[in-house]
């Protein structure tokens, strides 16, 4: 028999127990979702045959790409779902949006070798970050590995991948041999970016600025921005080819990091001896 004098228990909805999300998880994880709005209407706009809107996206989607991370970590907003959702949409962004976007733009012209040039950027930028993925929980990295990546990053890759339309809308033409040509080249950057060949890293880039600096570094940061819309062209071709040059410079500073480990490494084992 039921005591009717007994308290009634409160029936709470399953719902309640579920965890509240602070909105600070939010606001990364929806630039990401930004990004890929943009790589996938690049893709529209090639299909389209709007071609200088479809390379404005997919930089506009690596611009994005580079400031969600930042955010998380400023607003303290990192998760693992973040870090996973971030990869998955760099896939779509880094690696289906520039291949679908060259294959139309003149790879098409070359058929199932053109089509195929196309799969391997894809493969490759797949690859490269599920490589970077399973580094990130690899505890025995030394303490400079943060300043480097190994490979090109997606981002780069795929802004780098695009050169031969930055090229062509700079007036260059198009020559019978320029499609093997562009073939060629964008193998090569599938190639880059699976690569064990270390390349700068940007994340530690500008963490802390002196306040000396701060106004040079504004008015640098808005020329390059009205350099870019005024000259897209020019100002994308000139970042990739410089980006591609400093790339036997990063090997080359590693190297010499590595040597300096090994040197120091004997060293502390003789003092670790016994005396």
């Amino acid at each position: 028999m039921i005591d009717p004098d007994a308290p009634n228990p409160v029936r709470r909805s399953p719902f309640t127990r579920l965890r509240r999300v602070p909105i600070r998880l939010l606001i990364p994880n929806l630039v990401t979702l930004l990004a890929l709005c943009a790589g996938m209407t690049g893709v529209r706009m090639a299909i389209e045959g709007r071609l200088e809107l479809a390379v404005y996206l997919v930089v506009l989607a690596a611009a994005l790409d580079g400031v969600d991370g930042r955010l998380a970590r400023l607003l303290k907003g990192a998760s693992r779902f973040g870090a996973e959702l971030d990869s998955l949409i760099d896939f779509v962004n880094f690696g289906v949006a520039p291949a679908l976007i060259l294959y139309v733009w003149g790879l098409n012209g070359l058929g199932h070798v053109g089509w195929i040039a196309c799969l391997i950027l894809a493969i490759a930028c797949a690859l490269r970050l599920a490589r970077f993925n399973v580094a990130l929980d690899d505890p025995n990295k030394p303490a400079w590995a943060g300043q480097f990546f190994v490979g090109v990053p997606a981002p780069a890759g795929a802004i780098a991948a695009l050169l031969p339309i930055y090229l062509e809308f700079l007036g260059f033409p198009r020559v019978p041999v320029a499609l093997p040509a562009v073939e060629v080249y964008i193998l090569a950057v599938a190639f880059l970016m699976v690569s064990p060949l270390p390349t700068w890293s940007g994340k530690k880039l500008g963490s802390r600025i002196d306040r000396t600096w701060v106004a040079p570094v504004l008015i640098a940061a808005a020329l390059a921005v009205t350099l870019l819309v005024s000259y897209p062209w020019f100002v994308l071709a000139g970042i990739t080819l410089a980006y591609l040059a400093t790339l036997p410079f990063a090997f080359l500073h590693q190297r010499r990091l590595i040597r300096a480990d090994r040197a120091v490494a004997p060293a502390e084992t003789s003092d670790a001896g016994p005396g």
